[in-house]
C-alpha cells in the first residue's frame, strides 16, 4: 500500500497490482462506488493482475485514505482526486472501470476538459472505459439505492445486521438463497463493518444527488470506447440507468450476451456484478473489450 497527499491535505491510499507488467501492457484503474474499499475488487483485480497492471484505491475518507480538514465533498472533488493520483503515477495511456458511484467519478474525470468554470485537460489518454452498474444523472427513484442506517450509535450486533442487509441488497434473492453463495457472503461480511465511516458514506450519497452532466457527453471523443455492464436484477442502480448511459453515449455498447469469449451468459445478476459467475468470465469480458480494435480518432 502507498499514499499520495492531495493538494488540500487529504490522502489517498492505493495499490498497483501486477507491477511486473508495467511498461509492457496498458494499465486499468478500478474505481469503486459508495462505501467501497479497494479490497472489494479482490476477486476481479487479482485475476486481471495476471496480465496487466491494476490500480485500486480508497476514496478520500474511506479505508486507509484520509479526509482534509475542510472540504466541499462533490463528485468533481473525487474525480480531481483521481486525476492527481494518475498525474502522480505518470501514466500516459490507460483504461478505466468505474462501478456505481465509481462510474460517475469516471464520467466526471472524462468531462473535466469541458468543465464550464475550470476546464482541465487530461495529461494522459484514456482509451477504453467500462461503466458497470452506474448512472449518468442523479437517481430519484425511491425504489432503488443503498440502505441508510439509523442516525444513532449502533451496537456491534446492529452494525453486523445492517452490514449484512446492505450487502445482500447488492445481490438478488436467487443468489442469496443459493447455499453455494453462503460461504462467499460470510467471507465478504467482516470487511463491511470496518474502514467505512458512516459520515463519509453520507457525504458520498449527498454528492451523488448533486452532479449534472447535461449536454456534456456529446463532447467526448468517439475514439474513446465504452462498454456498459448492468444487471437486470440490480436493486441499487436500476437497469434503465444503464440504458440512459447508452443514449447519452450512442457509440457505447452493452456487454454481449452469449457463450462466446468476452460475453456473459445472462444479464440476470445484481449490483455486485463481478461476484456473479466464475471470475474468469468477467476477466474475459474485460480483456476482450480492452483488446478490441481501436476506433478512428476524431
Amino acid at each position: 500500500m502507498r499514499h499520495v497527499i492531495l493538494p488540500d491535505g487529504a490522502q489517498l491510499a492505493f495499490e498497483i497490482l501486477g507491477t511486473e507488467h508495467l511498461g509492457q501492457t496498458s494499465p486499468i484503474v478500478l474505481i469503486g462506488g459508495v462505501s467501497s474499499l479497494r479490497g472489494d475488487w479482490e476477486r476481479l483485480s487479482s485475476s486481471l493482475a495476471h496480465v496487466r497492471p491494476v490500480l485500486v484505491y480508497d476514496h478520500r475518507g474511506m479505508g486507509d485514505s484520509k479526509l482534509a480538514d475542510d472540504e466541499r465533498f462533490t463528485i468533481e472533488l473525487l474525480a480531481r482526486d483521481l486525476l492527481f493520483l494518475l498525474e502522480h503515477l505518470g501514466w500516459k495511456e490507460l483504461s478505466i472501470c468505474g462501478f456505481s458511484m465509481g462510474g460517475v467519478v469516471t464520467q466526471q474525470l472524462l468531462l473535466l476538459p469541458y468543465h464550464s468554470e475550470r476546464p482541465t485537460p487530461l495529461p494522459f489518454r484514456i482509451t477504453r472505459v467500462l461503466l458497470a452498474g452506474s448512472l449518468c444523472s442523479p437517481l430519484r427513484d425511491p425504489r432503488y439505492g443503498v440502505l441508510i442506517p439509523p442516525n444513532r450509535p449502533l451496537t456491534q450486533q446492529e452494525k453486523l445486521d445492517f452490514a449484512r442487509a446492505s450487502l445482500e441488497r447488492s445481490f438478488d434473492p436467487e443468489w442469496i438463497s443459493n447455499p453455494r453463495n453462503a460461504e462467499r457472503l460470510d467471507t465478504l461480511l467482516p470487511s463491511r463493518i470496518s474502514g467505512r465511516p458512516q459520515k463519509v458514506i453520507m457525504k458520498q450519497l449527498r454528492a451523488m444527488n448533486r452532479f449534472d452532466f447535461t449536454g456534456l457527453h456529446e463532447k467526448l471523443p468517439r475514439s474513446m470506447q465504452f462498454l456498459i455492464i448492468h444487471g437486470e436484477r440490480d436493486a441499487i442502480v436500476p437497469p434503465y440507468c444503464g440504458q440512459e448511459i447508452l443514449k447519452r453515449i450512442p457509440w457505447a455498447r452493452p456487454v454481449e450476451i452469449g457463450t462466446q469469449y468476452g460475453a456473459v451468459e445472462t444479464l440476470a445478476f445484481g449490483h455486485h456484478w463481478f461476484e456473479y459467475f466464475d471470475v474468469r468470465l468477467w476477466h474475459n469480458v474485460v480483456e476482450n473489450f480492452l483488446a478490441s480494435p481501436s476506433l478512428a480518432r476524431l
